[in-house]
Order: structure tokens, then C-alpha cells, then sequence
């Protein structure tokens, strides 16, 4: 990594796990923030922010901790992303590439401290595009396999799915289990946008009060939209189209969650785009 002598650099620490990974017991989070602080401490880096996807495939850029970093806002608080291997930031090969072109307009830089490649010269460029094509092919093999392995146990109702408990809930004994304290800020959410509020408004008063994330970050409209749309908060597993009842706590009814549903698909512009998810009403 080359450096302007006497000019010391911002970094952003970027994280990634997938569901997939945590599965298969993959690097932790934690791991992977502690090799890129150590890093950092190495390299007279000054650690500007920590941005930690928990739970996201690295397939598309559809990820909250991703975008944020991105944002007009976040981005003028740091020089170059530092990330532990390309596959964390990226395994689409496409979206890497338009990662990359959209850092050099910006004159930021990017660190792979597993990869060590140099991106400033031909080469190094080279390899960088054929070690993300490999990345992207043991993804989609990865996820080819998941996705039958899941499927399956889907359709045949056989439990949780491996997955990573969103905001709300945990595992205990292999069972999905309810948290009483965030399952009653779900039901707040809800209730907000059911009646009238707007997903900037709802952060604004869930920050103000101090109600943050499960790792203390705050709320934004990326992942409120997430809880709204996600069925496990009114009894549903989902995988696939196929809806599993997974007996915890709910956060809401099925009717309220689907009420929510129309009333978010009725915001959306483009009527090919509004496809909500429902869950069957009643008990």
C-alpha cells in the first residue's frame, strides 16, 4: 500500500458475513475487525469508522453497512477501505470492478490485507479481476448448494433454517426464541408506519430516544425497510416463496404485518415492482 510520506490516512473497516457462512462456521465477525485494527495500528492508519454487514451475501450491494459507507455523508470521513480479503467486500466480480472504478474517481483508496495486491499497475489489476471471478464462482457453488440443502428443509418444515436471529430474536437449545425488550420496539415500528409515520421519521424518533440497533447502530429507512418486510415478525419463516411457522413470538399479527405490506407496495412508484410478501391470516 503506497502512502504520502508525513500524510496520515482515514480508514473505513469494512466486515462481512454471510448466512451462508455462518452456517458452515465461517470468520467471525469479531476476527475479522480485530485482523483489520491490528492492520491499521501496523500501518499508521487512523481508524475513521467500523461498518459490519451481519448476515448478507456478498453477491449484490443490497446490504445496510455497505451503503452507509457509500454515502455522500460517511464517504468524507475517510481516505481508503480496508477490507480482510476482496471476497469480504465483493463476490461479483462486476460490482467489485464498479467499486473500484467509483473509488478512483473519487481519488480513495482500497486494501485487501489477506490478497496484498497491488491495484496501481496492470498487473496487479489482472489478478485482482481473476481472484474476484474465482471468489464468484465458489460463491454460486456455495450458494447452489445452500440453496437445495434449504429448500428441502423447508418444504418438509424441518425447523429453523441456519441463519443468523435478526433483530427480535435468538436461538437457544436450536430454537428460535423470542427477545421480549426488542420484539416490543418491532411492534413500535410497525405501529408507527401503520399509522402514517415515514421510515425517516420513525429513525429520527427511535435515535432520538436512544433505541438503537442490536450493535448499537442506528436506525436509517435501509433497515427499517428490512424489518417491515421480513415475515419471521408475524410467525413466518420464509425461504424461497416457501413460508414455514416457526411458533415463537410474534411481534405482530398476520393482518398487521400484511396491512403494512399494501401500505409500503402503495408507496412504490412502478406498479411491475410492487410484489409484497403475505403471510395467511389468522391463527
Amino acid at each position: 500500500m503506497t502512502m504520502e510520506k508525513g500524510i496520515r490516512k482515514r480508514a473505513a473497516l469494512y466486515a462481512r458475513v454471510s448466512t451462508e457462512e455462518q452456517a458452515n462456521a465461517g470468520q467471525s465477525l469479531e476476527a475479522q475487525m480485530d485482523s483489520l485494527r491490528r492492520f491499521c495500528a501496523a500501518h499508521d492508519l487512523e481508524i475513521a469508522g467500523e461498518y459490519i454487514d451481519d448476515g448478507y451475501t456478498g453477491r449484490n450491494t443490497n446490504r445496510a453497512a455497505y451503503r452507509r459507507m457509500f454515502s455522500a455523508e460517511e464517504r468524507k470521513k475517510w481516505d481508503v477501505l480496508v477490507v480482510l480479503k476482496m471476497d469480504r467486500i465483493h463476490r461479483n466480480s462486476r460490482n467489485f470492478m464498479d467499486m473500484m472504478d467509483d473509488l478512483n474517481k473519487n481519488k480513495q483508496g482500497f486494501v485487501s490485507t489477506y490478497d496484498k495486491i497491488d491495484t496501481g499497475n496492470a498487473v496487479g489489476r489482472f489478478v485482482m479481476d481473476m481472484i474476484q471471478r474465482i471468489a464468484q464462482l465458489e460463491s454460486e457453488q456455495i450458494g447452489e448448494r445452500t440453496y437445495i440443502g434449504m429448500k428441502e428443509k423447508a418444504s418438509t418444515g424441518g425447523g429453523i433454517m441456519g441463519f443468523n436471529p435478526p433483530f427480535g430474536y435468538g436461538i437457544e437449545d436450536g430454537e428460535l426464541r423470542g427477545t421480549e425488550e426488542e420484539l416490543a420496539v418491532v411492534s413500535d415500528m410497525f405501529a408507527m408506519y401503520a399509522g402514517g409515520m415515514t421510515l425517516d421519521a420513525i429513525a429520527y424518533r427511535l435515535n432520538s430516544l436512544g433505541t438503537l440497533t442490536r450493535r448499537g447502530n442506528p436506525w436509517n429507512k435501509y433497515n427499517l425497510r428490512t424489518i417491515l418486510h421480513n415475515t419471521i415478525y408475524a410467525g413466518y419463516m420464509s425461504w424461497d416463496g416457501i413460508l414455514q411457522e416457526h411458533g415463537a413470538e410474534r411481534a405482530v399479527s398476520p393482518e398487521m404485518f400484511n396491512g403494512v405490506q399494501d401500505l409500503m407496495a402503495s408507496k412504490v412508484r412502478d406498479p411491475a415492482r410492487r410484489n409484497p410478501v403475505y403471510v395467511p391470516d389468522g391463527d
